[in-house]
């Protein structure tokens, strides 16, 4: 069964049959489930609509999957989990830069699929307390409010998905310090692996897109060799 209660999930596959199974499946284990046939299908149902996550298959006719995301990516921080082709590194890699929070190589098995969606939602609420550390991380002229989940620039605000708010929370805890990949990998709420460490990087990478003057030589994230990453406010 689902960890979060009722949650409404969109699943977005032209494939009927493969739509319809995993429908099924979910709804089996507790969700509330929409479903949409394509991108357009799935932006109409998203302008009357508010999800908790968004399970979507990145082949698709006309406007693909990771498009999608980033197009998606410029409205709202929804956690998108992708279906990728099992030997396609190349769309795993542009789906988490487009602003994915996690993938799965198809065929799969659907045990894999719920324990992949329930830690998707457990991550956000999961890291809403940080025991330790400043409420306010300051970052030049970027600011993270710990406890609210918010991140401005200036005025303005800088969406975060679900994977990089908890990667900041895990950060904020331990300003200065160093964090090792695995640890964030085990932060996150993901299996370990070699695979989802170079996911981490990926999402580092996107994170210091939002947060660093220059992102090719960090000054706030930084990369410490043979430790991982570290925060560094100001």
């Amino acid at each position: 069964m689902n960890d979060t209660p009722e949650a409404h999930l969109l699943i977005i596959d032209d494939d009927e049959r493969i739509r319809g199974l995993l429908q099924k499946f979910l709804i089996r284990n507790g969700f509330w489930v929409s479903a949409a046939r394509d991108a357009a299908h799935a932006r109409r149902i998203l302008s009357g609509l508010e999800f908790d996550l968004i399970v979507m298959d990145v082949m698709m006719p006309g406007e693909d999957g990771i498009s999608l995301t980033r197009s998606l990516r410029e409205k709202i921080e929804t956690p998108i989990l992708l279906l990728t082709a099992k030997g396609d590194t190349e769309d795993r890699i542009l789906g988490l830069e487009a602003g994915a929070d996690d993938y799965l190589p198809k065929p799969f098995e659907p045990k894999e699929l719920l324990l992949r969606i329930n830690a998707i939602l457990r991550r956000a609420p999961a890291a809403k307390v940080v025991e330790e550390g400043p409420k306010v991380i300051n970052l030049g002229p970027v600011r993270y409010d710990v406890e609210r989940g918010e991140m401005w620039s200036g005025d303005q605000p800088l969406r975060l998905t679900a994977t990089e708010n908890a990667l900041m929370k895990i950060f904020a805890s331990c300003p200065g310090m160093p964090v090792s990949r695995s640890a964030l990998v085990a932060g996150l709420g993901r299996d370990g692996g070699q695979a989802q460490e170079r996911a981490v990087d990926v999402q580092i990478t996107r994170l210091r897109r939002k947060i660093e003057p220059n992102p090719k030589e960090p000054r706030y994230l930084q990369t410490v060799r043979g430790e991982g990453y570290r925060l560094v406010p100001d």
